[in-house]
């Protein structure tokens, strides 16, 4: 009976002191990944003089603003555009960028406003507007 005792107190013994091993189920560490967070789509367009980022957008932009055009700023006006303002996409948001005037390259230019354009994907891309003439 005394030896029943001795063997069952051995293992106490040797956990108290330390000397104890873990399983090898108990000596696992669990590891945490963390997804990362999602990034607006973000494509670069082929190089052209001025390098510009093409944005994707995941709809269509809301209706256009009506906007109030101011009379022309100072004695250029002939020279000067006013350019419509657009919506623009930010990542999460659609923000509206407003209209400006601009000064013509020359005097007869037109402008070709900016457009959403749908892609095949079902995204949106901001295709710049330019001068014609």
């Amino acid at each position: 009976m005394l030896m029943r005792h001795i063997h069952l107190a051995l293992p106490v013994f040797a956990l108290l002191a330390g000397t104890g091993s873990l399983t090898p189920a108990a000596a696992q560490s669990v590891q945490v990944i963390t997804p990362a967070p999602v990034q607006p789509q973000v494509i670069m367009a082929a190089p052209m003089p001025s390098e510009s980022a093409v944005v994707i957008a995941p709809s269509a932009p809301p209706p256009p603003r009506v906007e109030t055009i101011p009379p022309p700023p100072g004695v250029e006006s002939q020279a000067m555009f006013w350019r419509p303002g657009h919506w623009m996409w930010e990542g999460a948001n659609w923000e509206w960028s407003p209209g400006q005037y601009v000064q013509r390259p020359q005097p007869q230019a037109t402008w070709e406003p900016g457009h959403w354009a749908q892609q095949p994907s079902g995204g949106y891309v901001w295709i710049d507007g330019r001068w014609q003439g």
